[in-house]
This record gives structure tokens, C-alpha cells and sequence, in this order.
């Protein structure tokens, strides 16, 4: 195999490169994605952005707009359902994390929600870091199959504009309830655990409710 070939960008790399920038914001709700663009900003060829662009919109992260293709949005009972959907499976994750998770995986947790509460005034860093924390939550269940759903549900949580941890004072109180969450996994309580989870993200659900109230004209 050449080095020419191995170099090769597939359509799975082309996929992550699209999801990541949505992610992260490069492209919002809305923005336009033509296929000659990312092709040149990723340095892949159109085949497998083409590709990408088609599995994306199979899962509903994109939308048609006339021939154009866009970023979707989400609406305000799409975004209510999806949180139900977030809350009972994260909440499912700690409560197994109670019962499964490693004293080294606790550590980690723990290790977490102290190096980001250097950072609190850092909303970017925070939200990324806030992933972090949560990604190693799920995998802290042990279970394959809550992780692979869970995953689905965060692709959908790019789809939202903004981070509910950009509002001012949002940071060091999602920091605590993180902290909840940890004592009650570290204590092998699961019930808690749960409940822990389902304040936290009740709480973040409010405050975009909130924000994005306030971002509204009439």
C-alpha cells in the first residue's frame, strides 16, 4: 500500500470532520454546507463528503433547503424530547456507574471537575471539557449498548446553537452537581446517582430555556 493510500481520507473520517465542526460551532444551525467547500477545507476528496453529507442527513443533522443543504435546527419541543431522552439515559448511566465503575474511573471523574473548576470563566473550554465529563460518565456504566445510544443523543446535541454553561454563573453550579453525582457514584448509591443526574440536566434545561427567552425578539 502506497503512502499516498494510507493517507487517504475515508468517508468515516470525512463523516467526524463534518460532525466535529458542527460541534464545536464552525457550522451552526442554519449555515450552509457546500460540498466543494469542505472538500477544500478538509482536505478530502468530494466522494467522501458527498457521502458524509447524505449519511448526516439520513440522521437528520442536516435538512434540505431547495437544493442546498443545511444545518438543522432544533425547535423548542424537539429540544424538550430530546432532554427527556437525555435525562433517562444518563440518569440510567450513573445509576450504573454506582454499581459497575472502577475506583480508578471515580478518580478520574473526580480528577475532572477539579481541573475545570480552574477554568470556569472559559465557557468554550468548560463545554468542552463538560463532554469530556459526561462521555467518561457513560462509559463509567459499563454497558456498550447505553454508550452507543448515548452517542446518539449527544450527535443530536449539536444541533443546539449555544451551551447552557455560556450563561453567566452557570459554570461553578454545574461543577457542583457534577461533584453530586460523583459522591453519589463513589458512595454506590445508585438511586441517587440517578436523581443527581436528573437535577443537573433539569437545571441546564432551564437555563437555555432561559437564554434563549431572553434572546428573543418580538
Amino acid at each position: 500500500m502506497s503512502s499516498t493510500t494510507a493517507l487517504r481520507p475515508t468517508q468515516r473520517d470525512a463523516y467526524d470532520l463534518i460532525l466535529e465542526a458542527i460541534d464545536v460551532g464552525i457550522y451552526k444551525p442554519g449555515s450552509r454546507l457546500v460540498e466543494i467547500e469542505l472538500a477544500e477545507r478538509f482536505g478530502v476528496s468530494r466522494t467522501p463528503i458527498r457521502e458524509a453529507l447524505q449519511r448526516l442527513e439520513t440522521q437528520s443533522l442536516l435538512t434540505r433547503d431547495g437544493r442546498s443543504l443545511i444545518v438543522a435546527s432544533l425547535d423548542h419541543n424537539q429540544m424538550a424530547e430530546l432532554y427527556v431522552v437525555r435525562t433517562e439515559l444518563e440518569g440510567l448511566a450513573a445509576r450504573l456507574a454506582a454499581q459497575h465503575a472502577s475506583v480508578e474511573e471515580v478518580n478520574v471523574l473526580q480528577q475532572m471537575v477539579e481541573a475545570d473548576r480552574g477554568h470556569v470563566s472559559d465557557a468554550a473550554a468548560l463545554a468542552r471539557s463538560n463532554k469530556r465529563f459526561h462521555k467518561q460518565l457513560h462509559l463509567a456504566s459499563h454497558n456498550r449498548f447505553l454508550v452507543q445510544q448515548l452517542d446518539l443523543v449527544y450527535r443530536s446535541m449539536a444541533l443546539l446553537a449555544t451551551t447552557s454553561l455560556a450563561v453567566e454563573g452557570r459554570g461553578p453550579i454545574a461543577l457542583d452537581e457534577h461533584q453530586s453525582i460523583i459522591t453519589a457514584i463513589s458512595d454506590r448509591d445508585g438511586i441517587a446517582a440517578y436523581e443527581a443526574v436528573k437535577q443537573h440536566l433539569s437545571q441546564a434545561f432551564v437555563t437555555r430555556l432561559k437564554h434563549d427567552a431572553e434572546g428573543q425578539s418580538y
